[in-house]
C-alpha cells in the first residue's frame, strides 16, 4: 500500500513540474513578443546614443548583436558570399562567444564601413572606381600606340614587335579556332595580349581581366615544367587555349614574418605577395602588373603526372608524413631541406597571365638607379649621397618625360608591400621611352608587417617629385569611405585563396599610406606644392601629353 502511494505521489510531482517548466516557457515567449512592439519610453538624449546607433545591452540585444555581426561578416567579402566573408575575417576572435572582447577603434570602423556596405548595397571598392579619380582617359590611341594590331582578314599569329600586323602563319591553328576569326572567338589571354598599349596593361573597366583571373584559376592544366633563371623555384603551366600561367608555390603561411636577420636577397617569394601585389597596384591606377590568381593545385595530377621536365621529374618524393614532396632546381631553396610539400598532394600558389612572348613582343629590361647593392656589409652610392637624384635627373631616359616619376610611383607601391628587392624593371622596346614600366616579380613583398622599411622611399625622399594624380589618389585612400585596407580587404575576398594577407599586413597599408603622405607633405614644406606636385591633370584630361604637342608642333613646322 505505501508503495502504491508512493508511486502515485511521484507520477504527480513529475506532472506538476511539466507543467511549471511549460508555463515559464511560455511567459518566456510571450515576453519575446511582446518587447519588440513595446514603444520606448527612454528620453535619453542624442549625445548618449551609442556611436553604432545599437541599443543598450541586454539579454535580447546580445543575441541582436551576434546577429547582427553575423550579417556584418556575411557582407565583408566583395561578392557578398558566405563562405568569402567568413574567411576573411579568420584569426579574428568570434562575436558573441560569452568572453570579455575589448573592441578597439578600428574594429568599429570594419563594422560601420560593414553597416554602411549592407545598407547601400554597394562596396568600397565600387565606389572607388566610380570616382572622378579613376575616371581620367588616357590620350587616344592610334596605331603606334598599340603592341599589336589585327587584320582580321587572315589567320593569325603574333609577329614581332617591329612590326604592327598580324601575318598568317602555319602555327595559326594552334592559337585560334579555324575558320573565322573574330575578336570574340580569340582565347581571353589573347585578348589580354591585344589590349597591351603604350599607357596600360588593361583598361581599369576591362572585361577581359575577371574572365582571365577566373581561367587562371580553373582551368585545366596541360603542360607543366620549370621556368629556367631565377633564385627560386617556379613552373610554366600551360591550358587547353594554348595559354600559359606562371606559377609560384606556397612557401610561407599568412601569418609568419620574415626573420629581421633574413637580407632582403635571401628572402622567400611568396606566392600570396604576387596575388596581393596585383590587386594593389589596380587599387593605386597603375594597372602594371598582369593579372595573378590564387590556385590549390593538385601535385600529384597537375605537376608530376603531366610534367616533360626530366630534371623536375627527378625532385618528386614522399616525405614521412605521407605528403608529395618536390623542389626542382634553382640557386636558392630547392633542395631536399626546403622541399614544397602538399597535404598530402594539394598544394597553394600564384597564377600570373604571362605577358606576350619576347619573341613578338620586345622588352628592354633597366638597371634602377635605386638598385641595392646586394651585398651583405657595402652599401649603393644612394645610400651614401642625399643629392644623388640630381645626378638621376641629368642621365637619360630619367632626363626627360615621366620616366623619373613613373618609377617613383613603382617606389611608393613597392613601400607600400615592404618589397626591397627591386634592382630592375622592363619596358616595352615598341614604345621606346615614353611609356609605363612593368611591375613585375613581386614576391618579397609583405614579408613584415611590423616593420616599415623607410629606404624605399629613397626616390620620393631625395627627388621630392610625385605626379598630381598619384597624390590625390594616395589621400582619397586614406579618408573613411575609401580606407585602403578596406578595399584590399574586400579585392582579396574575391580570390579563391582568400585570406590573401593576414590582418596585420592589411593595417600595415593605412600606415605606410600615411607615412608617403607625410613625406609628400614634408617635400612640400620645402619646395613648394607646385615644385613637388608635379602636373600631369590636365594633359590626362585633354587626352593629350607633351609627347603629342610636341609631335604637333613639329608638323605644323613643317
Amino acid at each position: 500500500m505505501l508503495r502504491r502511494l508512493q508511486t502515485l505521489l511521484q507520477r504527480k510531482f513529475k506532472i506538476l513540474l511539466f507543467f511549471l517548466l511549460l508555463l515559464a516557457l511560455l511567459m518566456h515567449m510571450a515576453l519575446d513578443l511582446a518587447l519588440p512592439a513595446a514603444p520606448s519610453s527612454c528620453s535619453c538624449s542624442p549625445k548618449a546614443a551609442n556611436p553604432l546607433g545599437l541599443l543598450p545591452s541586454g539579454p535580447l540585444v546580445s543575441v541582436q548583436k551576434k546577429l547582427s555581426l553575423r550579417i556584418l561578416q556575411d557582407f565583408s567579402g566583395s561578392n557578398g558570399s558566405l563562405e568569402k566573408g567568413s574567411h576573411s575575417l579568420e584569426g579574428r576572435p568570434p562575436a558573441g562567444d560569452g568572453s570579455k572582447t575589448v573592441l578597439r577603434d578600428h574594429d568599429f570602423k570594419h563594422q560601420r564601413a560593414g553597416v554602411k556596405s549592407a545598407w547601400t548595397g554597394r562596396s568600397k571598392m565600387a565606389a572607388l572606381f566610380e570616382h572622378p579619380l579613376y575616371k581620367i582617359p588616357i590620350p587616344e590611341l592610334v596605331k603606334k600606340d598599340k603592341l599589336f594590331s589585327v587584320n582580321p582578314k587572315k589567320k593569325f599569329t603574333l609577329k614581332s614587335s617591329g612590326s604592327d600586323e598580324w601575318v598568317s602563319s602555319s602555327k595559326a591553328e594552334m592559337v585560334l579556332p579555324t575558320g573565322k576569326t573574330p575578336y570574340d572567338t580569340y582565347p581571353t589571354w589573347l585578348r589580354f595580349h591585344i589590349g597591351i598599349n603604350r599607357y596600360e596593361l588593361y583598361s581599369r573597366q576591362d572585361p577581359i581581366t575577371p574572365t582571365l583571373l577566373e581561367e587562371l584559376a580553373t582551368q585545366k592544366i596541360i603542360g607543366s615544367v620549370q621556368k629556367p633563371g631565377g633564385t627560386q623555384l617556379k613552373l610554366i603551366m600551360t591550358f587547353p587555349n594554348y595559354g600559359e600561367a606562371l606559377f609560384k608555390p606556397m612557401k610561407q603561411t599568412r601569418d609568419q614574418e620574415t626573420p629581421a636577420d633574413f637580407f632582403y636577397f635571401s628572402d622567400f617569394e611568396r606566392h600570396n605577395a604576387e596575388i596581393a601585389a596585383f590587386h594593389l597596384d589596380r587599387i593605386l591606377d597603375f594597372r602594371r602588373i598582369p593579372p595573378v590568381a590564387g590556385r590549390l593545385v593538385n601535385i600529384t595530377k597537375e605537376i608530376r603526372d603531366i610534367t616533360t621536365d626530366k630534371k623536375l621529374a627527378r625532385t618528386f618524393f614522399i616525405s614521412p608524413a605521407s605528403n608529395v614532396c618536390f623542389f626542382g632546381e634553382c640557386s636558392y631553396y630547392c633542395s631536399t631541406e626546403h622541399a614544397l610539400c602538399g597535404k598530402p598532394d594539394q598544394l597553394e600558389g600564384s597564377m600570373a597571365a604571362l605577358l606576350p612572348d619576347k619573341e613578338l613582343a620586345k622588352r628592354h629590361s633597366w638597371r634602377s638607379p635605386w638598385r641595392r647593392s646586394y651585398h651583405k656589409s657595402k652599401k649603393a652610392e644612394w645610400e651614401l649621397n642625399q643629392n644623388y637624384c640630381a645626378q638621376v635627373r641629368k642621365t637619360p631616359p630619367y632626363d626627360s618625360g615621366s620616366r623619373l616619376l613613373d618609377l617613383i610611383d613603382m617606389t611608393v607601391l613597392d613601400f607600400l608591400m615592404g618589397n626591397m628587392d627591386r634592382h630592375h624593371y622592363e619596358t616595352f622596346e615598341k614604345f621606346g621611352n615614353d611609356t609605363f614600366l612593368l611591375h613585375l616579380d613581386n614576391g618579397r613583398g609583405f614579408g613584415r608587417h611590423s616593420h616599415d622599411e623607410m629606404s624605399i622611399l629613397a626616390p620620393l625622399q631625395q627627388c621630392c617629385s610625385i605626379k598630381k594624380s598619384t597624390f590625390l589618389r594616395l589621400q582619397l585612400l586614406a579618408t573613411e569611405p575609401y580606407r585602403l585596407s578596406d578595399i584590399m580587404r574586400e579585392a582579396l575576398a574575391s580570390d579563391r585563396l582568400s585570406p590573401v594577407l593576414s590582418e596585420p599586413h592589411l593595417e600595415a597599408l593605412d600606415r605606410r599610406l600615411q607615412r608617403v603622405l607625410d613625406m609628400v607633405r614634408v617635400c612640400m614644406a620645402k619646395g613648394g606644392q607646385k615644385e613637388v606636385l608635379v602636373d600631369d591633370m590636365g594633359k590626362l584630361k585633354q587626352g593629350i601629353w607633351q609627347r603629342q604637342e610636341t609631335r604637333s608642333k613639329k608638323s605644323v613646322m613643317v
